[in-house]
């Protein structure tokens, strides 16, 4: 049986962060690199026919669209309830094929036109030898599991991942499989055997890589964030995605994927298809935007019509805040803390509700605060007191111990821990008669004088930085807006960027590359940053207002947000070329900024926590829905409504028999302004909504054509 499509109409509006899986795509495909196919649940389908610069939307059925392949002119989908559906590249009617099985399809994968795989859950793995028609069970040696991804390099060789790390190899065109397990217990979402190897990702920032007669690999890919796709022409030459929408490859014998490509997507990224060396398009879950890339991702680019929208969102934690009091609970990704005052809040949602855990019983409010990835009993909080001083809990929170008393810097974030030694804590109070920097090797529990300040420059610091990979380097912002370097892990200090305003309050760097760091300054609008391990420091930006928090994004570089002593704040998304403000709902004075995925952000104002909501709106020109299915008399193109009309209007039309068609609107001169439906129309009567906000007054013709008539309509738009 076929089932026969129709579209979608209306203003397409999707939300790209805050919302749970499948509002968006699961899947993207293109046999050409001009016919692209993506799809996503409750049969959504969309289809491109000039390489992803517009998009038609459809929808098949109610079934959840996993997975789909192209190859030549056929196009298959993996879906729920043991169904695979083909079609073609063009717009033709979409048939479902079941597999024998009831459970959902993952992955579909086809090595010619004829031969393809299906797997799923519960075991399930399906082989065709005649282009997806008939399906027989091929899962010898699997047991019920949860498979999620199949890739073969030839007709016989071939891999399966599953939850759980399982890997399945098969020899023999998938006769039989063979388990490879304890290479990882995370999660495997996605596999690509190349001719020279195989690659496989997952769950926790999950990468494994195995050359053809070598053994497997785990690559350090410095994140927790999974990745959900792969693609590629090789070992060596492969593209991932996944987290808050970043996308990594490995080339120039980058084998730890540490090349990220710059592209507009906040949002979790899902799969991603390279065509060629030049031309790949990703997808979301959360959003109906399908990025490009056309110049072998230097840069991605979000369809033509897309707008983004940046709102902060207020959450519950509210009080007197300064510093920098954000902190991600070090075993789990979706909780964070933040103190307000001596109020301790926790998440454990992705910062979308908060709770109140603990209260500091020591000083009044705090500048620093951090959860000891050691021991998550273990907590460090810099309080204002009399003196100001550093206090310590070992049993989460319930009671506090004052371990080192100086008074720091009114609005500074004295307290620092070695991300690469959690156990060493770093604490530079403001300059006094015989202290200086106090330095903490056994998780806080006491500080001894490491540097003194003396007759030095350093006065008042207000925020203390470690190297990535390097604990001897550290970086200390200062008042007066200069910053000190050590290379002996604090015991000296040198000044590396003179004093250009008031001070340093926030300084922010990556585990991806040592080499840069950003710094925001107050009461400037400049950020600096340094590319050459802090030896010197340029300009970056000129935003407005006052520095004040920062982070750089923590799954990619490319990706920085500054805060403002004011309710702004700016974001860069291509490694700081430039700096553009989202301020929209943001209230209060800034203080801390954390930055955990692309598209998980935090904003500490000294009043009330904020997040930001990224909403991805997509006008379509055009719309088309199925009026009828039932076969008219004959063919029928009525006059358009309202009409004259501004600047939407309504065009119908019947067709008594299936074939291709063309509709398209010209002006008085002959010339087409545009397309508003082509290609394989089933019998039966279609509406189309066409906008024509983008064309001027006048008088206008709209044309059917099918292989049988041609019929023109006039129509007239006034503005």
């Amino acid at each position: 049986m076929k089932l026969k499509l129709y579209l979608i109409s209306g203003l397409l509006i999707f939300f790209a962060a805050g919302n749970l899986f499948s509002q968006g795509f699961n899947a993207v495909h293109t046999p050409d690199g001009i016919n692209v196919i993506a799809v996503g649940d409750s049969g959504k389908i969309y289809r491109s026919t000039n390489a992803g610069s517009s998009w038609a939307s459809y929808r098949i059925s109610t079934d959840n669209l996993k997975s789909v392949f192209s190859f030549g002119n056929d196009v298959w989908i993996g879906a729920s309830n043991g169904n695979v559906y083909k079609t073609t590249k063009s717009n033709t009617p979409v048939a479902p094929y079941n597999t024998g099985s009831t459970a959902t399809l993952n992955c579909v994968y086809f090595i010619n036109g004829n031969t393809g795989y299906a797997c799923g859950d519960a075991g399930s793995l399906y082989r065709t030898i005649n282009g997806g028609l008939n399906w027989t069970i091929s899962n010898s040696g699997i047991t019920f599991e949860n498979l999620k991804a199949v890739s073969f390099s030839d007709e016989n060789n071939g891999v399966a991942v599953a939850t759980g790390g399982k890997i399945f190899i098969t020899t023999n065109a998938g006769s039989d499989w063979t388990a490879t397990t304890g290479i990882t217990a995370n999660d495997l979402l996605d596999v690509k055997y190349f001719n020279d190897g195989i690659i496989a990702v997952g769950t926790n920032g999950t990468i494994l890589t195995k050359e053809n007669a070598g053994s497997w690999n785990t690559v350090v890919t410095r994140t927790e964030s999974d990745i959900r796709g792969i693609t590629g022409s090789s070992l060596n030459n492969a593209r991932v995605c996944g987290g808050g929408g970043f996308i990594r490859n490995n080339l120039n014998s980058r084998s730890n994927f540490f090349n990220f490509e710059i592209n507009p997507m906040m949002a979790d990224l899902v799969d991603i298809f390279y065509y060629d060396a030049s031309t790949g398009f990703a997808v979301s879950s959360l959003n109906n935007a399908i990025i490009r890339t056309t110049n072998g991702g230097q840069s991605w680019d979000l369809p033509s019509g897309t707008s983004v929208s940046y709102n902060w969102v207020q959450k519950t934690p509210s009080g007197s805040g300064i510093g920098n009091n954000l902190c991600m609970h070090p075993k789990n990704k979706n909780s964070a803390f933040v103190v307000y005052g001596n109020k301790v809040y926790v998440s454990r949602d992705r910062s979308e509700t908060w709770t109140q855990i603990a209260t500091i019983s020591i000083g009044t409010r705090a500048h620093s605060f951090y959860v000891s990835p050691n021991d998550t009993n273990i907590w460090l909080a810099a309080m204002e007191s009399s003196p100001d001083c550093i206090v310590r809990s070992t049993n989460y929170g319930a009671t506090w111990t004052n371990v080192i008393a100086y008074d720091f810097s009114t609005y500074g974030q004295p307290l620092e821990m070695d991300q690469n030694n959690p156990s060493t804590f770093y604490f530079a109070p403001s300059n006094g008669s015989g202290i200086g920097v106090y330095k903490s090797t056994n998780d806080g529990a006491n500080f001894s004088l490491i540097s003194a300040y003396n007759n030095s420059a350093i006065n008042q610091p207000c925020d203390l930085i470690v190297m990535w990979d390097s604990s001897n380097v550290l970086y200390m912002g200062d008042d007066g807006a200069d910053i000190f370097k050590s290379t002996n892990y604090g015991f000296n200090w040198v000044q590396v960027k003179p004093g250009s305003s008031s001070e340093v309050p926030s300084m922010c760097n990556s585990v991806f590359d040592k080499s840069i760091c950003y710094a925001t300054t107050w009461s400037s609008s400049q950020v600096f940053k340094t590319s050459n391990y802090g030896d010197s420091w340029n300009i970056t930006s000129n935003n407005s207002g006052s520095g004040w928090g920062s982070d750089l994004c923590r799954e990619d570089p490319t990706l920085v947000l500054t805060g403002n002593y004011g309710s702004q704040a700016y974001l860069t998304t291509n490694g700081g070329a430039n700096f553009f403000n989202v301020n929209t709902g943001l209230g209060g004075a800034g203080a801390g900024i954390m930055v955990p995925e692309r598209g998980y952000m935090l904003n500490m104002q000294t009043s009330s926590l904020y997040k930001l909501k990224i909403t991805y709106t997509i006008l379509t020109n055009v719309n088309e829905n199925t009026v009828s299915y039932m076969k008219p008399e004959g063919y029928e193109l009525s006059q358009n409504y309202p009409n004259p009309f501004n600047p939407s209007t309504n065009i119908k039309f019947s067709l008594p028999d299936a074939g291709n068609i063309s509709l398209k609107v010209y002006d008085q001169l002959g010339k087409e302004v545009s397309s508003l439906a082509e290609g394989f129309r089933n019998a039966g009567t279609y509406e189309i909504n066409f906008n024509a906000a983008n064309l001027s007054s006048g008088i206008f013709f709209y044309k059917l054509v099918t292989n049988d008539i041609s019929l023109t309509k006039k129509m007239i738009l006034i503005k």
